[in-house]
């Protein structure tokens, strides 16, 4: 008897826990609150970006001309320097070898133009006295030119070895901050461009964004349009912006979310605007939501594209 109950009373289970499956799953799931409120366009009509911030000179990434091992760092992360002044100094132990090997050769070609014009000088003091040929003077001479031009050319030599020593010190071009120090002592430097630089530097006493504008939106962008950047993540934080200038050729977009499903042909003007760091809490590299200040879209003025363009 209890043996045919069985399958009875497992289906019935089985059917009052798909009723409840399905009733939980019908329920309406609240939405999660953002994780920080995005910001309102302080413009009636305007056209928004996307963009990150970079330093006034643009963000500077150093190499080396000369590959090698680095045997002294002379900055820190964070660290600001002159231009100029010194920031990292591949090995130079062979180079400064070299350097006094052409000194020595300059100082032999010196007693060796010394040693000729002493013998032309002693020529032309016994020309009248008949001890030697007009030949042997003109031997001297050419003697004493081509030591002179031996010395020249030695010293070219110590010039050029002087210049390459001193390439092997690796100085800041601007006036700037260390964004990024990616190389150490011991350390193979290698030349050329790379994915990671060396040292990235720049100027951070006044701050850009480099706002990426959609295609489709870039002809109601105006050369000094007014404009205002909200902090990712922290709307509070805001900052007017000074329009700089265009980037006139249009660019694919570069996607930081690695989402897949995001479009791979769309294309941004990119309009840079800088602004005042002052206290500001912000760094290069960061987001910003720029909101750029123009005429209305036509859709939105109920005017065709034809009489906005007119």
């Amino acid at each position: 008897m209890f043996r045919k109950s069985i399958l009875p009373l497992l289906a019935l289970a089985g059917l009052i826990i798909a009723i409840v499956v399905a009733l939980r799953g019908g329920k309406t799931i609240a939405p999660a609150p953002p994780v920080a409120m995005p910001p309102e366009a302080p413009y009636r009509a305007f056209v928004s970006g996307s963009a990150l911030i970079e330093a006034s000179t643009e963000n500077i990434a150093i190499g080396t001309q000369i590959a090698g091992i680095v045997s002294k760092i002379h900055v820190v992360v964070g660290g600001h320097v002159k231009a100029s002044d010194p920031l990292f100094t591949i090995d130079d132990r062979a180079q400064k070898s070299e350097v006094l090997v052409r000194e020595a050769a300059v100082q032999a070609a010196e007693t060796e133009l010394a040693s000729a014009k002493y013998e032309l000088a002693l020529a032309e003091n016994l020309r009248g006295k008949s001890v030697n040929s007009a030949q042997d003077r003109e031997t001297k001479m050419y003697a004493a030119q081509k030591a002179e031009a031996a010395l020249a050319q030695a010293r070219a030599q110590l010039n050029a070895a002087r210049v390459d020593l001193e390439r092997l010190t690796v100085r800041a071009p601007v006036d700037g901050q260390v964004l990024q120090l990616k190389i150490h002592p011991g350390e193979f430097a290698t030349t050329g461009v790379l994915a990671t630089p060396l040292i990235m530097l720049g100027n951070v006493d006044r701050l850009c964004v480099r706002v990426d504008v959609d295609e489709n939106e870039a002809w109601r962008v105006r050369p000094g349009a007014a404009g205002i950047a909200y902090l990712r993540g922290n709307r509070q934080i805001s900052t007017p912006l000074e329009f700089v200038r265009f980037e006139p050729y249009i660019v694919p977009k570069k996607s930081l979310t690695g989402d897949t499903a995001e479009r791979v042909d769309t294309r941004v003007l990119q309009v840079i605007y800088s602004f005042e760091r002052n206290n500001l809490p912000v760094y290069p590299g960061q987001q910003m939501d720029v909101y750029i200040d123009a005429p209305p879209h036509p859709t939105d003025a109920g005017q065709s594209n034809a009489n906005v363009l007119r």
